[in-house]
């Protein structure tokens, strides 16, 4: 399939999309990514005016598909974290799959739910989340590797079952845990008591609810409280502070693996993340 045929199937099956400049990453159009679009009649201009564009998504709601990237360095590559995860379940739902002209892989996975996934990189898992604020680059088109070698990117699997959103805070608290010591300033005394964590779960602002869940899940996890009984009271509290239920149980289910293989709280906090959005 050509580059234009490929982009016009995109905009036909409403996947926005805009063109790079040939052989590389870096958009063509004034704005980036913010000027992707489905209608067929415009992406068939860009690449009438750009036959050999390389085709990019926009990541999140604005397409309806987030992307799990694993990386391919010098120094390492993503795919033992991911698998781990993938047996976890936190990354197994997903659409399709893209092999990256490096040997990494693009997990393409379906957004349904209005809420806000912000992408993310980990530059210590080789392991980067392009949700809302982020892009890919889809097959066909093609680069140039990193050994000097014009490689395309090509589709690698589709699923054949029923795919399922990601939850990309579940993702990142697995493979970088948030610090087990020096809980928030304003976490009540008697942190075990589920009342209290609960009440302070419904108080998690936008932007710290899954932190919050995930941080009160885990001094649950800690005082051997059952997973049913964590996911009633955290669960109720994080619905009440604005997390969807399959969010915030997944959330949940993440601290306690995570709570469960680490065993007690230790004083070393994780590597310090990158907030960065790398293609």
């Amino acid at each position: 399939m050509s580059l234009a045929a490929a982009a016009t199937m995109l905009a036909d099956n409403g996947i926005p999309a805009f063109p790079c400049a040939p052989g590389q990453k870096h958009p063509l159009t004034p704005h980036g990514f913010h000027d992707a679009s489905s209608d067929r009649g415009v992406v068939a201009s860009w690449w009438k005016r750009w036959p050999d564009a390389n085709i990019g998504i926009p990541t999140g709601a604005t397409s309806g598909v987030d992307v799990v990237d694993v990386d391919v360095h010098s120094g390492g590559d993503g795919y033992k974290a991911f698998s781990r995860a993938e047996g976890l379940g936190i990354v197994s739902d997903w659409a399709w799959q893209v092999r990256t002209p490096s040997g990494g892989l693009h997990a393409y996975f379906l957004r349904w739910s209005a809420g806000e996934q912000r992408s993310w990189a980990l530059p210590g898992s080789h392991v980067d989340f392009r949700g809302d604020g982020g892009y890919v680059v889809s097959p066909p088109s093609h680069v140039i590797a990193r050994d000097g070698v014009d490689r395309r990117y090509e589709l690698a699997a589709i699923t054949d079952r029923q795919p399922h959103e990601v939850n990309g805070a579940a993702l990142r608290n697995f493979l970088d845990p948030p610090r087990r010591h020096g809980p928030p300033r304003d976490l009540p005394s008697t942190t075990h008591r589920p009342e209290k964590l609960a009440d302070w779960v419904a108080s998690r602002p936008e932007g710290g609810r899954n932190e919050g869940l995930f941080w009160a899940a885990c001094r649950m996890a800690e005082a051997n409280f059952s997973f049913a009984t964590t996911a009633h009271v955290l669960g109720d509290a994080a619905k009440a502070a604005g997390l969807p239920e399959h969010e915030a149980t997944t959330t949940i289910r993440s601290a306690y693996r995570i709570a469960t293989r680490l065993g007690p709280a230790q004083p070393s906090g994780p590597t310090r993340a990158v907030e960065e959005v790398r293609l």
